[in-house]
């Protein structure tokens, strides 16, 4: 956190982990949703939870799972 090491400011730890953790919530959150209203199998919503975990896992899951689905 360059808020915290380089400018010295540790309490951006809590603001900028706090959005993280919400906006982590609502992917997971939108990802049962649209296997609920989009009818996705549970190994797509699976995989979409797997790459929520991962870093740029959500943009890779974008552009390979997906995608598939709109054809």
């Amino acid at each position: 956190m360059p808020l915290k090491y380089i400018w010295g400011w540790p309490e951006a730890v809590r603001v900028v982990g706090m959005a993280h953790g919400i906006l982590w919530m609502a992917y997971v959150g939108l990802a049962v949703l649209g296997q609920i209203d989009y009818k996705w199998s549970w190994k797509i919503t699976a995989w979409l939870f797997v790459a929520s975990l991962l870093p740029f896992g959500p943009f890779v899951a974008d552009s390979k799972l997906l995608k598939q689905k709109e054809a």
